[in-house]
């Protein structure tokens, strides 16, 4: 379903991500994890098109991003670190109005929309505007409205980021639900170790640019001779701070808006 051959990306004479290769299969759940300004954000945008290349090739359930930007929109959803939902509207508008965007099908379209709402226990707030809602409230609408459009892929920008463990695991279930139910292919970045340990069938660590390991939680912990894939992520990365990259989720966001690729 993702298919990424020497990705390298470079800005001037610094590059970003070099020589990157992995591939993963439809239906999997795929971490992509790395330290700050390892080279994550930049990967996502160009599996995401909103960057080019400067070399290497992306295959995005059968299109070139570089190519077929509008195909590979219609072929994921995406869930931004960062709210993304119009707060002056309600649960319900907020839907439709991605359902609009991506010209979804009226037919089924109601029910489609009754079934996410419930899927993640939000369909008795249906007419609630949105600027009311908690913080993981509006995080499960995102992950409902990201599934609206029945896209082959999801990706997810650290979807749990600053949600109590309560609201984190009950986010994964929905996650995992969707994911057997409709055989969606995730990409998710996250923080959170355990996560990626608990949740993805396989991870690649990147750092500097480059991916340094891949595998399953439990190869990566044999490999570094780990209890933990906290632990074996240190061992693969070290253990100093990283300063933030200057690109945020904030302008990866503005972008895809303003290009029409709304989510």
């Amino acid at each position: 379903m993702i298919q990424v051959s020497n990705l390298t990306k470079k800005f001037g004479d610094f590059t970003a991500v070099s020589n990157l290769s992995f591939k993963v299969p439809k239906g999997e759940i795929f971490a992509f994890l790395g330290p700050n300004g390892a080279g994550k954000s930049t990967t996502i945008k160009m599996l995401t098109t909103l960057l080019d290349p400067t070399s290497g090739k992306i295959n995005i359930n059968g299109f070139d991003p570089s190519v077929n930007k509008h195909d590979v929109r219609k072929s994921f959803g995406i869930v931004f670190q960062d709210p993304s939902l119009d707060d002056e509207l309600t649960a319900y508008e907020n839907m439709h109005f991605h359902a609009v965007l991506y010209k979804t099908p009226r037919e089924g379209l109601k029910e489609r929309i009754r079934q996410l709402l419930e899927f993640v226990e939000l369909w008795d707030k249906k007419n609630e505007l949105v600027k009311n809602f908690s913080g993981g409230m509006k995080r499960r609408l995102e992950i409902a409205r990201s599934f609206l459009h029945h896209p082959k892929i999801i990706f997810l920008d650290e979807p749990t980021l600053g949600l109590d463990p309560q609201t984190r695991n009950h986010m994964w279930k929905y996650i995992q639900d969707l994911n057997k139910k409709e055989q969606t292919t995730v990409f998710f970045t996250t923080h959170y170790m355990e996560e990626a340990d608990r949740v993805a069938g396989r991870i690649a660590i990147i750092d500097h640019g480059r991916i340094v390991a891949e595998g399953t939680a439990a190869e990566l912990k044999t490999k570094t001779n780990s209890q933990s894939l906290e632990d074996a992520f240190l061992q693969l990365t070290g253990k100093a701070i990283r300063e933030e990259s200057a690109t945020s989720t904030d302008r990866m966001r503005g972008v895809f808006m303003r290009r029409g690729g709304r989510n």
